[in-house]
């Protein structure tokens, strides 16, 4: 029987990937780059054997969508920020008899999912930005969950988490379960960018005090007080994809019934406007 062995909420922002490069960002994010490392290392004791992605930077508009191909191999520039991530390889092994489980466990709960095996279609970088440094640990297969969803609700999205976990259960695989999405995410406006040095502040200290709330309840095991605050927390701070990818994260979790004590793993920090962390939520 397979299980999920580890869970984390991580950052994917590109100036993890220009950290990398020569030039006024060079090892500015490698703490956070640490975090994805070392998660991959727990897994990978505890394990794991896949990683699915529930990714905020792949964006839907109907239905839950499901990148479940056999082999991801490719050269990815982002459309959104050329000038940040252009030219990244990747090439990883897929689990794509899980990711079709995962759809048909979906539509028994009456949420319309499907899982895709199409050449053409590509990871985005909410994927590609922690499989990068992930896969440094190990040959981990991926699987990649839509997790901008347009047009959606939070239940539909804490189903189709359910339907994550009977998945796994059922299969062989030993998954790190990965929420790719930042906390708040009000990107600063364009015309304010430089003067507020944009890439390393954020663009409102109300969200950032929220944010400090929300890790600090998360660290405590107050679920379900966070959940309660989720649907407000995720508009009027600009929460990414609306945090479906955490909705769906809490829903494979045990959703409010959920208390385990999370921890942050190197530090909260701004980038562009928004709120990034990488967090463990342990698995009971």
């Amino acid at each position: 029987m397979g299980e999920i062995v580890l869970a984390a909420k991580i950052t994917h922002v590109p100036t993890l990937v220009m950290s990398e490069q020569p030039g006024r960002l060079f090892g500015k994010r490698q703490q956070a780059i640490d975090g994805h490392k070392e998660i991959a290392r727990r897994a990978k004791a505890l394990g794991a054997d896949t990683i699915i992605v529930l990714d905020t930077h792949w964006c839907v508009n109907a239905g839950y969508h499901i990148n479940a191909k056999h082999h991801f191999e490719g050269v990815f520039t982002s459309s959104e920020f050329p000038q940040f991530i252009q030219g990244l390889e990747y090439d990883y092994q897929g689990n794509a008899a899980l990711g079709d489980l995962i759809a048909e466990k979906a539509i028994a709960k009456d949420v319309f999912t499907l899982s895709h095996q199409i050449d053409s279609l590509e990871l985005e970088y909410g994927t590609l930005v922690p499989m990068r440094y992930m896969s440094s640990v190990a040959d981990f297969k991926v699987v990649s969950v839509a997790a901008w969803c347009t047009v959606h609700n939070h239940q539909t999205s804490r189903l189709l988490g359910e339907a994550i976990r009977e998945a796994v259960d059922e299969s062989d695989a030993k998954v790190l379960l990965l929420a790719s999405g930042s906390l708040s995410h009000q990107i600063w406006a364009n015309d304010d960018y430089e003067a507020n040095n944009g890439t390393f502040t954020i663009s409102s200290e109300f969200n950032r005090q929220v944010d400090l709330h929300v890790l600090k309840l998360w660290q405590e095991g107050e679920m379900p007080t966070f959940i309660k605050m989720l649907p407000d927390y995720a508009k009027k701070c600009s929460g990414e994809g609306e945090m479906h990818d955490t909705v769906m994260l809490l829903g494979a979790l045990g959703w409010d019934s959920y208390d385990a004590k999370c921890e942050v793993i190197g530090e909260y920090f701004p980038s562009s406007g928004t709120g990034q962390v990488n967090v463990i939520f342990p698995v009971q």
